[in-house]
């Protein structure tokens, strides 16, 4: 049965159609509408309508990240509520030491003003890049999953679970790491599970962080602690990424209040005074998930639809708004010269483009979290020791920041603060 809703978009001839209404998803469908408005774009999200207003979460979005944003003119709106990193310290200790030594610190500017990171509410950002969409006119489709696709020649021809079907010159899968799309493209991947899972909470502390972001790598994991803006009673707040293996994560998610207090303040310490959980912990598995392509036959896979990550760099979402700069890049590029958005070989530069960087971050990854999350004696002291070399050589600091801000190597114009 087909509703009046449904039979309308039948008759809907798209360019492109974006499956995911994350900010990924969001971020891609705002670039492409902004830059050719020509282009008939539409986002489509398989979950229920608001369901996005109730995640209670934070990203740490780079400096280059924050330039896009700047660029699809949301900056302005999210800004008042982000909270800047100013500096960055990493230890490495076990959570019986009574001293936690600091072995790196970073300042947190990658220019004079600019920080090299901001703590963003997810509803902040989610929200700020559907009012714009809506500005621009792109069509919002909430509560109803892709059921499936054909590619003929010259299109795709997109099913929806409601029974209508929407046709589009390109299809953009952005719609999450465990990606319906990706699947039924055929497209494969290279995954791992690490055994371990990240919770995540908001937590209230009595003295203020005054921007500072902590990583302790700790044996099971690390545990990132990064500032929020305070709340509109200037209550002092910080989110909390805390990496423990699976089982013992659960445990904790599942235990009694103070049981997780406790076990929070042990890693947490008392150096801002009193803490207290102002939100429901949750815990998130994680592991690597890499497409083995990027791309299929009018279909191409941006954010955590073609590259999970481990959380030990922060990189995961900036990851996804690189590809989603660099698409739209390749994307407007070939509508100006006319040739076809979703032509195989257009989507093949954007392969190229990203697939490298995003393998290199992915091992990056991975090895960081092999070589930090355990507690082998000999292990610790290299580690240790190569953290202090890095803290005694200024011009390699100031690479891990570029790296870190988003601003190394092959940078598409959104993300230098350029339109494309």
């Amino acid at each position: 049965m087909v509703d009046g809703k449904a039979d309308a978009r039948n008759r809907a001839a798209l360019d492109i159609l974006v499956t995911g209404a994350g900010y990924v998803g969001l971020a891609a469908a705002v670039s492409l509408k902004q830059a050719r408005p020509s282009l008939a774009v539409a986002v489509v999200d398989a979950a229920p309508a608001g369901i996005w207003q109730k995640d209670g979460r934070a990203s740490a979005i780079a400096a280059a990240a924050c330039r896009m944003l700047d660029q699809l003119g949301v900056w302005a709106e999210i800004a008042p509520e982000a909270q800047a990193i100013t500096e960055m310290i990493v230890t490495d200790s076990r959570t019986s030491d009574p001293l936690r030594p600091v072995f790196l610190t970073f300042d947190g500017e990658v220019a004079p003003g600019e920080a090299f990171a901001h703590m963003v509410a997810n509803r902040d950002l989610n929200g700020a890049l559907r009012r714009r969409a809506e500005t621009l006119g792109i069509d919002i489709i909430e509560g109803v999953a892709v059921s499936a696709f054909d590619v003929n020649g010259a299109g795709i021809t997109v099913h929806l679970a409601d029974g209508a079907t929407l046709k589009a010159r390109l299809l953009i899968a952005a719609d999450g790491v465990n990606s319906k799309l990706r699947d039924m493209a055929g497209i494969k991947t290279v995954k791992w599970d690490y055994g371990q899972s990240g919770i995540v909470c908001t937590v209230a502390h009595e003295r203020p962080h005054n921007g500072r972001a902590e990583e302790h790598f700790l044996p099971a994991g690390p545990f990132a602690t990064l500032p929020l803006k305070s709340d509109k009673d200037g209550t002092n707040r910080s989110s909390i990424v805390w990496v423990e293996r699976s089982e013992d994560a659960e445990k904790l998610v599942d235990s009694d209040d103070l049981v997780f207090e406790h076990e929070l303040e042990q890693r947490f310490g008392l150096k801002l005074g009193e803490i207290r959980v102002a939100d429901r912990p949750r815990a998130w598995p994680l592991g690597l998930t890499i497409a083995r392509d990027f791309v299929a036959p009018r279909i191409a896979l941006a954010g955590d639809a073609a590259h999970g990550i481990h959380p030990i760099a922060g990189q995961g979402l900036n990851l996804g708004f690189k590809d989603v700069a660099a698409l739209a890049e390749v994307v407007v590029e070939a509508d100006r010269l006319g040739q076809d958005v979703g032509a195989l070989d257009v989507l093949e530069r954007y392969q190229q483009w990203r697939r490298f960087d995003t393998l290199q971050m992915g091992i990056t990854t991975d090895v960081l979290n092999r070589l930090f999350s355990n507690d082998i004696g000999p292990l610790r002291a290299v580690r240790d020791i190569g953290l202090g070399l890095v803290e005694r050589m200024p011009r390699l600091k100031d690479f891990f920041i570029r790296q870190a801000s988003g601003l190394s190597g092959d940078t598409p114009k959104l993300l230098k603060g350029e339109a494309i």
